[in-house]
C-alpha cells in the first residue's frame, strides 16, 4: 500500500515515544520520570477503495479515512439502497 493519501497527500508524520515511570504524585508518589525517548512514525489511516471519477470511470485508490468521512470523493454504489413497498 502507499503510504500516503492520493487525494489531499497526506503522508507519514515523525515524532517521539516518551516511556515514563513512576507513580504520579496526585496518587500519591513522587512523579512520573522520563526514561527514554525513540522516534516514531505516525502513519495515516488509509483506506483503499473504489470510487467514480468526473468522467464516469470507476478506480481504485488508496485515501486516508479524513477524506472518506469528510465525503470529498464519491464511492461506488454496488446495490440499489432497500425500499419499503408501500
Amino acid at each position: 500500500m502507499a503510504s500516503s493519501c492520493e487525494f489531499c497527500g497526506k503522508g507519514k508524520q515523525v515524532g517521539n515515544t516518551v516511556q515514563t515511570r513512576g507513580r504520579a504524585k496526585y496518587l500519591g508518589g513522587v512523579g512520573t520520570k522520563c526514561t527514554g525517548i525513540t522516534r516514531r512514525e505516525f502513519k495515516p489511516n488509509l483506506r483503499k477503495v473504489r470510487i467514480s471519477t468526473a468522467n464516469g470511470t470507476h478506480k481504485t485508490v488508496c485515501i486516508c479515512a479524513q477524506c472518506l468521512k469528510s465525503g470529498a470523493v464519491t464511492r461506488i454504489v454496488k446495490a440499489a439502497p432497500f425500499k419499503l413497498a408501500k
